[in-house]
């Protein structure tokens, strides 16, 4: 079965026959997947006024239940300071947030979400998980898991490469 990648790596080993392109068979693999996958989540998004990384904001808080630091949540959604205080500002607007000076330390703030913040990642969470598992209907449960295990295996380096 053929793909968008397979057709591209056809032609750069018709084109540069001197390079090995079967890295980009895999990655270029995962990154198309991503992007087709977001275009399908940020339609569920958009329903309710968000972007994906507005959509990682409330997930990250909602996951831990208790407040975090803007520092966290740009560690959590891979964004930038300025990116997460932009995020964190429309969220607040749009009372799906609170940023309160921290007890521990008034120089830091906790950002913490709010029941319409809950109430709507619980509504949103369970949609994006039906729109990604409807991705993988193709793949049994050991595929996945095997998939799964693949990219972790790739994956976690990288992430202890980017923390450093």
């Amino acid at each position: 079965m053929g793909d968008t990648v397979a057709r591209i790596s056809a032609q750069w080993r018709e084109q540069r026959p001197d390079l090995d392109v079967s890295s980009m068979e895999v990655v270029g693999r995962v990154l198309r997947m991503a992007a087709l996958v977001n275009q399908i989540t940020e339609e569920t998004f958009a329903e309710a006024g968000l972007i994906r990384p507005e959509f990682e904001v409330l997930s990250a808080l909602r996951r831990a239940d208790v407040g975090l630091r803007p520092s966290q949540l740009t560690r959590e959604t891979l964004s930038s300071g300025a990116a997460t205080t932009k995020r964190l500002a429309k969220l607040e607007r749009d009372g799906l947030l609170t940023r309160t000076a921290s007890a521990r330390d008034r120089r830091e703030v906790d950002v913490r979400l709010t029941d319409a913040g809950r109430a709507l990642i619980d509504r949103l969470l369970p949609r994006s998980l039906h729109a990604e598992a409807d991705v993988l209907v193709a793949l049994s449960q050991a595929e996945r898991d095997r998939l799964a295990a693949l990219l972790t295996k790739v994956l976690a380096p990288l992430e202890g490469a980017t923390r450093s």
